[in-house]
């Protein structure tokens, strides 16, 4: 499912204009992306969390030259599953 699915199902299964739909997608969307930047962990309840890690600068290889090059440090978001997801996925 892609977020224009995610929106038209919204629409359709609480009975919203699309353009509503699309609204309420975009602010949570949105939300989240401004929560993590700000450092801060989302969670949704029965579903999973989001948060944050920082990896350090390191050196790494090129793997076609072997040539060795300077990763930099980074941001990335990391997702965790939530008890209730694993259970409904390995039933």
């Amino acid at each position: 499912m892609n977020k224009s699915e995610l929106i038209k199902t919204l629409a359709e299964e609480t009975s919203i204009p699309l353009e509503d739909a699309s609204l309420v997608v975009n602010t949570f969307v949105d939300r989240m992306k401004e929560a993590l930047v700000q450092g801060d962990r989302v969670e949704i309840r029965g579903f999973g969390s989001f948060k944050m890690k920082e990896y350090s600068s390191y050196a790494g290889r090129n793997p076609k030259t072997g040539e060795s090059v300077t990763v930099v440090p980074k941001r990335l978001p990391f997702f965790r599953a939530g008890k209730e997801l694993k259970d409904f996925l390995n039933q």
